[in-house]
C-alpha cells in the first residue's frame, strides 16, 4: 500500500547582503522569513542560499542562479532588484514505500518545475510590487522610507499572500503570466473604446482604463507588463471573491437596489457598496504601474455591470469622495448596460458549438502577452484541465527547450499514455497542441497540426 503527498511550500525568504557589512550583523540582512524560525536557523539557511548563489555565479558570471536541485527540494532564486534576493524552497511531493519491511520515501522529482515555480515566484514579487511599490521605492520614500517600514510591507503583504498560492495547481500558464483577450468585430471593439476614452474625457482624474468582459480584456490603456499583473488579480482574486460574495448573498445582493426597479445593473467592485449608504465608502486600493518609465501610484476602482468589468485608474491626489462616486455611477451604470448588451450578441454570433476533441492546443505570443488555450478550461488555477498532469509537464520541458532555440523551431514527443505532444516556435509565438491518438503516425499528426494552425491561427502564425 502507498500513500503520495502534495507539493509544499517549506520555506520563502528575501534578503540583502549588503546590509549585513560586518562581522555579527547578519541578522541585518533578512528582511522577511516564512515560516516563523529562530534567528539562527533563519542566518543559516540564508547563508547556505548566498553560498549557492555566489557559487554558482563562479561558473556563469554576470548571470544570476535560477534554481537548484536537491534531492527532497527545489530551492528556485529571484533576484527581482540589485542586491535583493527572493528565495522559495518547495517540498517534493513523494511516495511512501515499503520493501523487504522497511518503509522509505520515494521523492518524485519530475513532479516539480523549476520554471514553473521560478514563474510563481516572479509573480509573488510583481503582485508586492503592485500594491506596495519597489523595495527600493519604499526604502527611499523621502518622507518615511526605511529598512523597517519595507520590513513591515513584507510582512503585511506576504503573511496573506504565501497562503493562497497554489502549487500543486499550477502548470505552464505561471510560467506565461499572460492575458486572455477577447476578439471583436471592427464596429464593436470601436464602441467599447470610444467609450473608454470618453471616460477618461468626462472625467480628469482617470489617467488610464481598462474593459474587460468574461474575464477577458478587450480594451487596455496600460502597458502590458502592467495590465499582465493587475489581470492576474482581478481575475485570480477580486472578481473572484465578487462573484462568491454575490452569490452567497442570492442572485440579488442586498446592498444594491433591486435591478427590476434601477435604471442599470452596474456597481463598485472597489469603492462603495452603496451610493445611497454615505458611510459605506469602502475602500479603492493604490497601486503602482509604470516602472518602465517612472512608477506612479494610483487608485485602482473597479465597477462591473452584468459580465463586463471596467477598471479606472485614477489620479492618487484626487479625493475618493460619494459625490465623485455617484457621478462615475450615473455614467457608467446606463452606457454600460447598453454596450455590455452589444458585446454579449457579438460573442454569442461567434460561439459555434463544436464536437469533443482529441486535439487540444495552447497558444502564447510574447509580444504582447496574450495566450489561448483550449486545454485549460478557465485561468483560476484550479485543476480545470482537460488533459493529464503528464502532459502539462510535458508542454512545460518542451517550453524550457524551445528557449533555448534562436527563431524558430518544432519538437514532437510522444508519451507512454499514447499522447502526441507537439511545440512549436517562430517569431516569438508558441504554440503546443495536444493529440491522443493511439495508431497516428507521425505524418498524420503533422497534418493534424498544420490544419489547426490554418484554422485557428491563421495569417499570424508561421507565415
Amino acid at each position: 500500500m502507498t500513500s503520495k503527498t502534495e507539493a509544499t511550500l517549506e520555506h520563502f525568504y528575501i534578503f540583502n547582503g549588503t546590509y549585513a557589512k560586518k562581522e555579527g550583523e547578519a541578522k541585518k540582512k533578512i528582511l522577511y522569513y516564512y515560516p516563523e524560525r529562530d534567528i539562527d536557523a533563519q542566518i543559516k539557511n540564508i547563508g547556505f542560499s548566498e553560498a549557492i548563489i555566489k557559487f554558482a555565479e563562479s561558473f556563469n558570471p554576470g548571470q544570476p542562479c535560477d534554481y537548484c536541485h536537491t534531492h527532497k527540494t527545489r530551492q528556485v532564486y529571484y533576484q527581482p532588484e540589485p542586491n535583493f534576493w527572493m528565495v522559495m524552497i518547495v517540498g517534493l511531493p513523494y511516495v511512501c514505500k515499503e520493501k523487504d519491511g522497511n518503509k522509505y520515501m520515494e521523492y518524485q522529482h519530475d513532479e516539480v518545475s523549476s520554471s514553473v515555480c521560478q514563474g510563481i515566484l516572479k509573480q509573488a514579487y510583481v503582485m508586492f510590487r503592485l500594491f506596495m511599490g519597489s523595495f527600493e521605492t519604499i526604502i527611499n520614500d523621502p518622507e518615511y522610507g526605511s529598512i523597517i517600514l519595507l520590513k513591515h510591507k513584507l510582512e503585511h503583504f506576504y503573511s496573506r499572500y504565501l497562503l493562497s498560492l497554489k502549487l500543486n495547481n499550477s502548470d505552464i500558464l505561471d510560467v506565461f503570466q499572460g492575458l486572455q483577450f477577447l476578439p471583436l468585430d471592427k464596429i464593436t471593439f470601436l464602441r467599447v473604446q470610444c467609450f473608454m476614452n470618453l471616460i477618461e474625457a468626462m472625467f480628469s482624474q482617470v489617467k488610464y482604463t481598462a474593459f474587460l468582459y468574461n474575464d477577458q480584456v478587450v480594451w487596455s490603456g496600460l502597458e502590458p507588463e502592467d495590465m499582465q499583473v493587475v489581470y492576474s488579480y482581478l481575475v485570480g482574486t477580486l472578481l473572484q471573491a465578487h462573484l462568491e460574495k454575490e452569490l452567497h448573498g442570492g442572485s440579488m445582493p442586498r446592498n444594491s437596489p433591486s435591478p427590476f426597479t434601477s435604471s442599470h445593473y452596474g456597481k463598485f467592485v472597489t469603492g462603495p457598496c452603496s451610493i445611497n449608504e454615505p458611510s459605506l465608502i469602502g475602500k479603492s486600493p493604490t497601486v503602482f504601474i509604470n516602472y518602465s518609465t517612472k512608477p506612479i501610484a494610483l487608485y485602482l476602482v473597479v465597477y462591473r455591470a452584468l459580465s463586463a468589468t471596467i477598471c479606472l485608474f485614477v489620479d492618487s491626489k484626487t479625493s475618493l469622495l460619494m459625490d465623485f462616486f455617484k457621478s462615475l455611477d450615473s455614467f457608467l451604470g446606463p452606457q454600460l448596460t447598453t454596450l455590455v448588451s452589444s458585446v454579449a450578441e457579438q460573442c454569442a454570433k461567434h460561439v459555434v458549438a463544436t464536437p469533443e476533441s482529441c486535439t487540444k492546443y495552447l497558444y502564447f505570443n510574447k509580444l504582447n502577452l496574450a495566450y489561448k488555450s483550449t486545454i485549460h478550461l478557465d485561468n483560476r488555477r484550479c485543476s480545470n484541465v482537460l488533459t493529464t498532469p503528464e502532459v502539462l509537464r510535458v508542454i512545460t520541458d518542451i517550453y524550457n527547450d524551445t528557449n533555448k532555440l534562436k527563431e524558430a523551431g518544432e519538437i514532437v514527443i510522444k508519451t507512454m499514455s499514447d499522447y502526441w505532444v507537439i511545440g512549436k516556435l517562430s517569431n516569438l509565438r508558441e504554440f503546443f497542441v495536444v493529440i491522443q491518438q493511439k495508431s497516428a503516425s507521425l505524418i498524420e499528426i503533422e497534418e493534424e497540426v498544420k490544419r489547426l494552425c490554418e484554422k485557428q491561427l491563421k495569417s499570424i502564425f508561421f507565415h
